[in-house]
């Protein structure tokens, strides 16, 4: 069911800092920042040739990031991110085997601009999990 590593996203605490990190210090491409009010953070992605890493900073009082960070306050991985054919048929059949779709339960428009779902962090090994339509 699920295809390709989308990304692996990393909560940071000093977005413009983690950024020139990554493209100073390790030489990646670093795209701009992008906000993502939807979802409560600003994002910055890093190309790699086999998938992307996802920065994410806070954005707004009530970002889901915020108590991410007071747990974690030098940030760390969030979560990650898989590709999956057809979100609506993933979601089928994972709720009912059991796992907890986070929210509503319908597919949201993420950062790529294609729907996206979280699964319960406690269903997979205490990782967040991110389906992306392919």
């Amino acid at each position: 069911m699920i295809g390709r590593l989308n990304h692996v996203a990393i909560a940071v605490p000093d977005l413009e800092a983690a950024s020139a990190q990554y493209s100073e210090t390790l030489g990646a491409k670093v795209g701009a920042p992008q906000p993502e009010p939807d979802h409560g953070v600003t994002v910055v992605f890093i190309e790699l040739p086999n998938t992307k890493i996802e920065l994410l900073h806070p954005l707004g009082e009530d970002s889901p990031i915020n108590g991410f960070l007071e747990k974690n306050p030098s940030g760390g991985i969030h979560h990650i991110c898989y590709e999956v054919d057809d979100i609506l048929a993933a979601r089928d059949r994972l709720q009912a085997a059991g796992a907890r779709v986070l929210g509503s339960g319908e597919p949201k428009i993420g950062a790529h601009g294609k729907p996206v779902l979280f699964l319960h962090p406690k269903d997979f090994t205490g990782t967040l999990v991110e389906l992306e339509q392919a």
